[in-house]
């Protein structure tokens, strides 16, 4: 069995800093390509990063420079450093994970392996 575990979630005030965890455990492994989506109250879920085995990022054009994504393999954990915050920011993080058969994209299609989310928050 394949879990993932989100964690790091919470309230900020717009300006502020987050960093997620993603724990993988059973099955996942470096084979397997790994991401963050997020979804805002209403909106569709969408991509934010995804990351290979050898740290290669894909990420949704407008959170670079924001967003970083990092992932230590020994503790098979994936991380999203956050910071300049904003209000539109807000919303359900979820980790997700698909075997790789080929480059990790953000085809939210692609991803079977789903984690339950952590909320973020950015509010002033």
């Amino acid at each position: 069995q394949a879990l993932l575990g989100e964690s790091g979630g919470g309230s900020v005030r717009p300006g502020g800093s987050l960093r997620l965890s993603c724990a993988a455990s059973g099955y996942v492994n470096s084979n397997y390509c790994m991401a963050w989506f997020r979804q805002a109250p209403g909106k569709e879920r969408e991509a934010v990063a995804a990351i290979d085995e050898h740290g290669t990022l894909r990420f949704k054009e407008a959170l670079k420079g924001r967003f970083t994504v990092s992932k230590d393999s020994a503790k098979n954990t994936m991380y999203l450093q956050m910071n300049s915050l904003e209000p539109e920011d807000t919303g359900m993080y979820y980790c997700a994970a698909h075997f790789r058969l080929g480059i990790c994209d953000l085809v939210r299609g692609r991803y079977n392996i789903w984690g339950q989310g952590t909320q973020v928050t950015v509010s002033s």
